[in-house]
């Protein structure tokens, strides 16, 4: 009758096994495979007798076996369990998703336990690696991330140019000041906008003003180097930081923008638009004991620009 439960027990056991929604895989030292259940079945298109008896690498030549073989060892040879996340590596066995909640994601996430198996003298005989389908915490969790980092980027950029928003472009300048009474290294500043804007909004309309500022914003982004920081500093008026770069090398790149800008011809709807800018240039210097007295400077320039007829460079 003890018989008879114990090897009742031992099905059961056998049953959940087999239909546990957990990926269940059970190695010797050769990782010949000696257990493989029903999730990977289904999963991996393999039957257990496919795969019983056979190398897990021969049988799944994808799989990263180096990466693998390394976490394996380890557990061979501490005796203790390992654990890897899906942060790690997103999927250790290639697996399709066929989450309904999470139907965008191609691959299926994975989490990874590897466990020590002791025989009855307590010495390692086998591996047991359990595989935990993580693919909807894992999509939500990249989800979050990106929302975050749309959250961020939105937070940080003029929505109608894309460049720096005011906000930020502010904090990039007090950050350049403020490297610039640490090393010294020449730092520029240029301040510029619209000539006549308001008549174009005026005559044309605010949609043909947007195009304006969106095309001048492009201009200026595909002019400036890596380094530089451009930004909307408000209506038509644009700045840009210029590091390791002194006043007569600023005042070419502004004079270089200049003629870029009265060159264009813009397209609004049936409209052919032409532009030209006034800028103005202040190199910082050690005189200048404010970054806020650096962008009036600077702003001072610019007015002078203006004063001059505009569509010229003017310098502090």
């Amino acid at each position: 009758m003890q018989d008879n439960i114990e090897f009742a027990e031992i099905h059961w056991l056998l049953q959940v096994l087999q239909n546990i929604d957990i990926g269940l895989v059970v190695l010797d030292r050769q990782y010949n495979v000696q257990l493989w259940n029903g999730f990977m079945e289904n999963h991996s298109g393999r039957t257990s007798t496919q795969v019983k008896g056979k190398n897990l690498f021969r049988q799944f030549p994808e799989l990263n076996e180096s990466w693998l073989r390394r976490k394996v060892d380890s557990v061979w040879n501490l005796g203790v369990q390992a654990y890897t996340t899906w942060e790690q590596k997103q999927n250790i066995f290639p697996f399709r998703s066929y989450r309904p909640l999470t139907g965008h994601a191609q691959w299926m996430y994975q989490n990874l336990t590897i466990l020590p198996l002791t025989n009855v003298s307590a010495s390692i005989s086998h591996v047991c690696l359990l595989l935990h389908d993580v693919t909807e915490v894992a999509s939500a969790q990249l989800g979050l991330q990106d929302a975050n980092t749309q959250l961020d980027f939105l937070s940080r950029t003029d929505k109608l140019t894309g460049l720096n928003n005011r906000g930020t472009w502010e904090t990039l300048l007090q950050q350049h000041f403020h490297q610039y009474q640490r090393t010294q290294e020449p730092v520029s500043l240029i301040m510029f906008d619209i000539d006549h804007f308001k008549r174009i909004n005026d005559t044309y309309g605010h949609p043909a003003g947007d195009t304006v500022i969106r095309s001048l914003a492009q201009h200026l982004h595909q002019s400036v180097r890596e380094q530089d920081v451009a930004g909307r500093y408000g209506g038509e008026e644009f700045g840009v930081i210029l590091p390791a770069t002194s006043q007569g090398q600023a005042v070419h790149f502004a004079e270089s923008l200049r003629q870029s800008v009265e060159s264009l011809v813009l397209r609004h709807e049936h409209l052919s638009l032409g532009m030209t800018i006034s800028l103005g240039v202040c190199e910082l210097k050690s005189s200048i004991r404010t970054v806020e007295q650096w962008l009036h400077l600077a702003d001072q320039a610019l007015y002078a620009a203006k004063h001059q007829g505009r569509n010229c460079v003017c310098t502090a």
